[in-house]
């Protein structure tokens, strides 16, 4: 396929390992049903362990490429892989009080596989081409979760929630020992581990790209937005008379639309502006927003929800290339996950704070949605203007410092369409 073309067979293989992982990585979505459940917690109890699992997430996508620039991207993909698959085995048999560190424990070795994942695929392709393969990973994991709730249910109803966690638990040291298997435990420097001691310090180099800095605010933002339709959304529309059967529909919708066009739409805007593909998709999560503020149709809210998937699929995967085509070589894992931890704060952030205002002023929570991902996107196109740095390697495979890139290879174009200062080539 066209749309494939200069993906590496890492990355197709690691996508493909994606796509296996995210099928069997369904007990977050039964979580709470599981402790009010069989486990007999209160609403209030699970509440604090799965605030406390979303949290454990957040740090391990925070602090996954970090130790992975030290100890190698592929040991810590596989270290996290192991420690979450081992976890949820034997969580059904953990007694009540060590929930609470068994949850959050998984959750974080989760969130280091997502972060070390990341990287493994931005040093794998040489810049300019990582949007095409961000962009079939996402494919790939959003496949997989669109077969995986439905299969959760089907194992939960035929057996017991206990069976689910540990089959979660299977598939996910499986997906370790296929990890193993495709990924080399030798290779180039930076495709195991990117850390030099003798490299400025990740202050420094994110002080020299104020646009990332930018960039990653926009994203906090917009992820404590477009997180909304997972928490105050199915509130609001049940409010106006529609009921879990619409909710579902509506997010087979995002689902449906991603899986269509996310690929193809990688491939048609592969040489623009990331900047502005971005800001544009920010745009368009704020304007999905501003839809609801009339009311709560069913013509509005899906209005809503494919102008916020076309928003996701533009701002996403070329967001995620952006920041590993700006990141030094050295430091590749550490901007990774500070854009993964940023790209998934709304987990975190979005209940509780969306609740809160739509419990004081309901009516003002989609404006104020509307108005923070539209600021979020303006923002990312402003910082088109500012500085990139002069000089410096990008982490890539295959080509490195007066290194040519690979026949067909072309260097990831600016805000002018020109090649990127500070690009191989």
């Amino acid at each position: 396929m066209g749309m494939l073309r200069g993906v590496p067979r890492t990355v197709r293989l690691l996508a493909f390992g994606a796509f296996l992982n995210a099928v069997v990585s369904f007990t977050f979505v039964y979580l709470f049903v599981y402790l009010t459940g069989p486990r007999g917690l209160s609403v209030a109890q699970a509440g604090v362990i799965s605030g406390m699992g979303g949290i454990g997430l957040v740090g391990g996508n925070f602090t996954g490429g970090w130790f992975g620039d030290r100890y190698g991207h592929r040991r810590m993909l596989l270290t996290g892989a192991c420690v979450s698959g081992a976890a949820l085995v034997a969580l059904p048999l953990m007694p009540l009080a060590a929930l609470y560190a068994v949850l959050p424990l998984a959750q974080y070795a989760s969130g280091v596989v997502r972060a070390a994942n990341a990287a493994l695929v931005a040093v794998s392709v040489p810049a300019g081409r990582r949007r095409q393969s961000f962009a079939l990973t996402r494919f790939a994991s959003n496949g997989g979760f669109t077969v995986g709730p439905p299969l959760g249910a089907l194992i939960a109803a035929a057996s017991s929630y206990d069976r689910l966690f540990v089959a979660d638990g299977v598939g996910t040291l499986l997906f370790a020992g296929y990890a193993a298997a495709i990924l080399p435990s030798r290779g180039t420097a930076h495709t195991l581990r990117t850390h030099d001691p003798h490299a400025p310090g990740l202050r420094r180099e994110l002080r020299a790209r104020p646009a990332v800095l930018v960039l990653l605010a926009a994203i906090v933002c917009v992820d404590l937005v477009y997180r909304q339709q997972y928490s105050t959304l199915p509130v609001f529309l049940a409010d106006h008379g529609y009921g879990t059967q619409f909710y579902g529909w509506l997010i087979a919708v995002n689902g449906g639309v991603i899986l269509c066009l996310e690929l193809p739409a990688a491939h048609a805007l592969r040489r623009r502006a990331p900047l502005t593909v971005v800001g544009t998709g920010l745009l368009l999560v704020g304007l999905g927003y501003a839809v609801l503020i009339p009311g709560a149709g069913a013509l509005f809210a899906v209005s809503m929800m494919v102008s916020l998937t076309l928003g996701e699929i533009l701002y996403k995967t070329t967001a995620t290339a952006y920041v590993a085509d700006q990141a030094p070589l050295h430091a590749q894992g550490r901007f990774q996950s500070l854009y993964a931890g940023a790209s998934i704060s709304g987990q975190v952030l979005a209940p509780p704070l969306g609740g809160a205002l739509y419990t004081a002023a309901p009516s003002l929570l989609w404006p104020l949605c509307a108005a923070l991902a539209c600021g979020a996107g303006v923002a990312v196109l402003a910082a088109r203007r500012l500085r990139e740095p002069s000089s410096g390697p990008r982490a890539t495979s295959g080509a490195g410092p007066g290194r040519p890139l690979p026949p067909g290879e072309h260097a990831p174009a600016t805000e002018t369409g020109s090649p990127a200062r500070g690009s191989d080539g």
